[in-house]
């Protein structure tokens, strides 16, 4: 079981946003961002790669009223969701991390030089162009 599993169960605390039957939004316990909160369909689905649509559906309007609830709505925020090693992800549970109440920026793609890297996939693709 992951953290967010637990979570959702009850077994680990979380500062919760927003709830329904199907979603839940907490804040994140390592802020990147002046409001940073992540939002998790309670059924685990490993990633967006494993998610169905209809799930992302209901995730899209959740998130909507989540940024509506904090006030992100009309300032502007991000989503994010990292999927598989590469892009980073920690948890085995799709989450999104909503970020905002501030201007935000890329800083971060610069820092860490995640931009020159590629995949054997993208030499592939090159080759077919």
């Amino acid at each position: 079981m992951n953290i967010f599993e637990k979570i959702v169960a009850g077994e680990i605390p979380c500062n919760k946003v927003h709830e329904n039957e199907s979603y839940l939004a907490f804040h994140d316990i390592s802020p990147k961002a002046p409001i940073h909160i992540l939002a998790i369909p309670k059924k685990c689905y490993t990633s967006f790669q494993d998610v169905p649509p209809s799930v992302m559906a209901g995730l899209t309007s959740f998130i909507q009223e989540v940024a509506h609830k904090v006030g992100l709505d009309q300032s502007g925020y991000r989503i994010i969701s990292n999927i598989g090693q590469d892009g980073g992800q920690e948890v085995p549970h799709l989450h999104f991390h909503i970020l905002g109440g501030g201007r935000l920026s890329w800083g971060d793609f610069r820092e860490h030089g995640a931009m020159h890297s590629h995949s054997p996939k993208e030499d592939d693709n090159k080759k077919s162009l």
